[in-house]
């Protein structure tokens, strides 16, 4: 295994990111989605973790059984909504005994019933980076919104929030987007305020129309109105998604020249998209 700050020191990364399943079901079809792109050698894998702590237990069983039955690195997302300190340390032991040596740490939303929400002692990510310095154990990434956070006041703010996370951690993986313009644009200003960690691109390959316009709308990124008339009355899925797949293999070779130390692929755990992306860039991990 390996941390991902060291990853990125030795060349171009490429990663993918999968959800916890919701049931034995899921994690059948999750495990096939794992095996068809462990023959791509990705740098590392991700997992991500439920509004307020949802899924603390799915994401650590998946990220542990990655990291005890395939040659994949995998990095934890973690959340400081619904946390006690002591749950976290108890999570990150876990992790820590596990071999786990890299997290994602986020602030993470709140559930969306007010009845399902637990006592937090954490506010910010970087409250829980507090705890991961602590450890010296872990490689630490964080989040990073080339549109602005949807709850920042202003970019400025946004970028000199983002700026002091980053100073804290290895590296920052993007929220995706549909334009390298807005990439390049966070790189830069981030460099104007001395800050050149690397920061991975997130791409997500528009599948389904309905399913990305939601997504982005939580997100807080746009959809411009290029990517909404490329799959307009395209009624057969797989039109849709040969559509998605040129144009985020377009985003993904403008980004690669632009110097993004790497690509990570929202994948919705399935592999087909991703494999293809792959495939038309002719990519490889150093």
């Amino acid at each position: 295994m390996a941390r991902i700050g060291d990853l990125l020191r030795t060349g171009r990364t490429v990663s993918f990111e999968f959800s916890p399943p919701r049931d034995d079901s899921a994690q059948l079809s999750l495990g096939r989605t794992i095996a068809e792109l462990e023959p791509l050698h990705p740098s590392f894998v991700s997992v991500t973790y439920g509004a307020g702590g949802s899924t603390r237990e799915r994401t650590r069983d998946v990220v542990t059984w990655v990291r005890r039955e395939t040659g994949i690195t995998p990095m934890a997302h973690l959340t400081c909504q619904g946390h006690t300190r002591a749950e976290v340390a108890q999570l990150l032991d876990e992790y820590q005994e596990a071999g786990i040596e890299n997290i994602l740490a986020l602030g993470g939303d709140p559930p969306k019933d007010p009845a399902d929400q637990r006592p937090s002692e954490y506010t910010y990510a970087t409250d829980l980076i507090d705890d991961l310095d602590t450890r010296n154990h872990f490689s630490i990434g964080v989040a990073a919104h080339p549109e602005v956070h949807p709850r920042s006041p202003d970019r400025e703010t946004d970028r000199l929030r983002l700026a002091a996370k980053l100073r804290r951690a290895d590296f920052a993986i993007t929220q995706f987007f549909f334009e390298a313009h807005h990439y390049v644009e966070m790189v830069d200003e981030l460099a104007d305020l001395g800050v050149d960690k690397p920061v991975l691109p997130g791409i997500m390959p528009v599948t389904n129309g309905r399913q990305v316009t939601r997504m982005a709308e939580l997100s807080g990124a746009d959809v411009p109105s290029f990517v909404t008339d490329r799959i307009a009355g395209l009624d057969n899925p797989a039109d849709v998604r040969s559509a998605g797949v040129e144009m985020a293999s377009e985003l993904c070779a403008a980004l690669l020249a632009a110097g993004a130390p790497g690509l990570h692929f929202y994948t919705l755990n399935r592999s087909t998209a991703t494999r293809e992306i792959y495939a038309n860039l002719g990519l490889t991990t150093s």
